[in-house]
């Protein structure tokens, strides 16, 4: 018994780099930090630069995509500090998740919806989760 659990535990840490490789997209975080940065800077037309043609298409201007910003997702505009967590794969759409606070100190989660434009990745979408923890 003890040989079998320690089989497998051999095997899965044989595994486990594997399966961190599958969860980290570096190319995926270097679009989502460079439009952060671009947001805390205050450059909406760079931020509008990293979002997809569908986004692009629903926004119209830089300055429309800003003002969005500010208003629905104020803390990714002058956010404090950003962490990146799990990718996950999800009917076929690649999200990442990332866990922010914003200048206040208040912690988010955000899932960003990442598509393949011309072989580059763009934020096709974004979702504040519901804060877990909390209950009545």
């Amino acid at each position: 018994m003890v040989r079998t659990f320690m089989a497998a535990l051999l095997l899965g840490l044989a595994a486990a780099p594997a399966l961190a490789d599958e969860v980290e997209n570096p190319a995926i975080e270097a679009v989502i930090g460079d439009q952060i940065a671009a947001l805390r800077a205050d450059d909406f037309a760079k931020a509008f630069s990293f979002a997809s043609p569908m986004i692009q298409e629903m926004f119209g201007t830089p300055e429309n995509f800003g003002e969005m910003v500010k208003q629905g997702y104020p803390m990714v505009w002058h956010p404090s500090g950003v962490k990146y967590l799990a990718l996950r794969d999800v009917a076929g759409g690649l999200w990442q998740r990332i866990m922010v606070t914003d200048a206040g100190g208040r912690v988010w989660m955000l899932d960003y919806r990442m598509v393949q434009v011309d072989g580059a990745w763009r934020i096709d979408g974004v979702q504040i989760l519901p804060a877990q923890g909390v209950g009545a």
